[in-house]
């Protein structure tokens, strides 16, 4: 496809002349105000423990062949290659699921776009059976950590009191990155909305949501 989309109402991609801040946990995050992010984030037993300490192996394997200081695009290349192994496994359908029950998955989406226009834009999102992609852009005072922890707060309350649950319910970390451009949001859109296709998932039971602005303005999730 030849790239020609104008930018969606109010996307603001990467911006090369503002700072740019990283802090590591298990995963490096990058963070810049304004700026619009993919963002994965998962139920905590979507990754069962083999597969956490895969992953676990992997970090330490990185991080003997890249000591420090590491640059940028090493750390990028890392959360590439450990985004990768993580979608593979939720996709193979880890973990009770509890999203694949369409209360359940209402009750992501509500939380969602609870403060949607008031704290952030979510631009579209899909909640799949143990995981949700969203893009998301935070508004000034609005840190990215805080609203998806409200999101997942609200959530797991209403999934544990349903179940009779405690305990953690979704993994604390999330997946995130910057989206540099328009092109590079093209591609994420599309990633996001082929999602539950490529899993499976009957067209009727999709939870997939895009922000009307978007739509309107020549972007949805079939373009090829």
């Amino acid at each position: 496809m030849t790239f020609n989309l104008a930018p969606p109402p109010h996307f603001r991609g990467l911006d090369p002349f503002r700072p740019v801040r990283r802090y590591e946990r298990h995963l490096p995050h990058w963070r810049q105000d304004g700026a619009t992010y993919f963002v994965t984030f998962n139920l905590a037993d979507a990754l069962p423990a083999n597969k956490l300490r895969q992953l676990e192996s992997m970090r330490r394997e990185w991080e003997h062949k890249h000591p420090v200081p590491r640059d940028e695009a090493t750390w990028m290349e890392y959360a590439r290659t450990a985004f990768r192994f993580v979608e593979t496994t939720m996709d193979a359908g880890s973990g009770k699921c509890w999203l694949s029950r369409s209360e359940y998955a209402e009750e992501v989406q509500r939380s969602i776009l609870h403060h949607q226009q008031q704290r952030y834009e979510v631009g579209c999102f899909v909640v799949m059976a143990n995981h949700c992609h969203l893009t998301m852009r935070l508004f000034d005072g609005f840190e990215l950590e805080d609203e998806l922890g409200a999101i997942k707060r609200t959530t797991a309350r209403f999934i544990n009191q349903k179940e009779s649950l405690s305990g953690v319910l979704w993994q604390q970390e999330s997946y995130d990155r910057i989206i540099r451009d328009e092109e590079h949001l093209y591609r994420v859109v599309q990633y996001i909305g082929r999602n539950p296709h490529k899993v499976g998932i009957p067209r009727e039971a999709w939870f997939r949501w895009m922000y009307p602005q978007w739509i309107e303005s020549g972007w949805n999730f079939e373009q090829q």
